[in-house]
């Protein structure tokens, strides 16, 4: 963890710190509507990659803002 708090701090202090964190939160966005894309519209009949998509979107669209938090305490 303290790995991650350390690049954290060092995208921050260059300055680069918007455009990574709405990156990480398209990314997000795109493995969300994925998933809702798999589990609405197709046929298919395990549902353990639509629930991942999701989650990992979840993740990845509140993730970068936590991080960043907690990089700045």
């Amino acid at each position: 963890m303290d790995e991650i708090l350390d690049v954290l701090d060092l995208v921050a202090d260059s300055g680069f710190e918007g455009i990574v964190t709405w990156l990480v939160r398209l990314v997000g966005l795109v493995a969300l509507l994925g998933g809702l894309g798999l589990w609405l519209f197709t046929d298919i009949g395990l549902l353990v990659v639509p629930a991942v998509l999701i989650l990992v979107g979840f993740v990845l669209l509140v993730a970068p803002s936590i991080l960043l938090l907690a990089a700045e305490l």
